[in-house]
């Protein structure tokens, strides 16, 4: 095992992948060059340095420079996929999936329904997600609750560098087309990842923290913000079950009525705004299978129904906060300084 950021686990993937098939190849924006640099061997490997290297190690025939054009980018990663490639495609940002959203929509998630499942599209489409990094309403969406409505797409957000890794590797590997949406604000973090081989399987949730007061159910960059807000309520003696969902297509289902089972209590974290969002799609789901085990109402916690803003003092507004999540969890116990009851 050895320390790295989140982004140095995508790189490291990407490597391991390519070398391990010769069908897949990555292609993109600037995922030769980037920064500035004139490209070749010694570029830097895009905006966010996840493709370091590939262009030296596997050369311009599976490391591709694209134009500045998201349909063309996807689209051609749709036809190498349905042409026996592992097309690996990168977004530089989540928010221009709306550029080649028919690329992704009515293309890439129908192919298999539209022939009778005689043809397979194991592409995988990788973007950077998230507000955190002051870049503006346009660059800083979560956007993974519009694509998880979108029947023929498997849906991944991994939270931390260990599962970055085990998620991509799944990704790549799989027969159908993959949006993959890296939380940007934490690229730079840094965990144990195995070097070796790892793969983590699609639909199965990982539990954060055990608690059997209220269950917390969340992803993404928001994982970390419920396990602190649960290292805070532990010590006043409240046990929070915390679920990083992984993927939301598939989702964990069983996972989260389980706990709620046990917690009769579920508070949902979600970045995306709250209208037809992950956070509703989640509570009404609860509501429908699980409703005589609540013993109170579901609460969400979600940035306004707003664009993120630019300023950083109204980003940091908008985003939820350990305290938000602490106040709802309050709230759902009927919290009043004494032990939950």
């Amino acid at each position: 095992m050895a320390i790295m950021q989140l982004r140095e686990a995508i790189n490291l993937t990407l490597h391991q992948e390519m070398e391990r098939d010769p069908r897949v190849i990555v292609l993109g924006e600037d995922v030769v060059g980037g920064m500035g640099t004139a490209g070749g061997p010694e570029a830097i490997g895009g905006i966010w340095k996840t493709t370091e290297g590939l262009y030296a190690k596997f050369g311009a025939g599976r490391v591709i420079d694209t134009p500045i054009s998201e349909s063309a980018i996807i689209g051609a990663a749709a036809g190498a996929a349905l042409a026996g490639k592992r097309p690996v495609a990168e977004l530089m940002f989540a928010d221009f999936i709306g550029v080649c959203l028919d690329q992704i929509w009515n293309q890439m998630a129908k192919f298999r329904y539209m022939f009778g499942g005689k043809s397979r599209c194991p592409a995988v489409i990788r973007v950077a997600y998230g507000a955190g990094r002051n870049a503006g309403p346009q660059h800083s969406q979560a956007v993974y609750a519009m694509m998880t409505a979108i029947p023929g797409l498997k849906v991944v957000i991994p939270s931390s560098p260990a599962e970055a890794k085990g998620l991509l590797t799944q990704a790549i590997r799989d027969d159908d087309p993959v949006l993959f949406f890296e939380p940007k604000a934490l690229y730079a973090s840094r965990e144990e990842v195995p070097e070796g081989e790892y793969l983590i399987p699609f639909g199965h949730a990982r539990t954060v923290r055990e608690g059997t007061d209220v269950t917390i159910v969340t992803c993404g960059q928001m994982v970390a913000v419920a396990a602190k807000a649960a290292d805070k309520l532990a010590q006043q003696g409240i046990g929070c079950d915390v679920l990083d969902l992984r993927t939301t297509s598939p989702i964990d289902e069983e996972a989260i009525l389980d706990s709620v089972e046990l917690t009769g209590r579920l508070v949902v974290l979600d970045e995306n705004p709250p209208r037809c969002g992950l956070a509703v799609d989640i509570a009404a789901n609860v509501a429908t299978k699980a409703f005589s085990a609540l013993r109170a109402p579901v609460k969400m916690v979600t940035p306004p129904h707003s664009p993120v803003p630019f300023a950083v003092e109204l980003e940091r507004a908008y985003l939820p906060g350990v305290g938000d999540v602490e106040a709802a969890v309050h709230e759902l116990l009927g919290y009043r300084g004494s032990a939950p009851r």
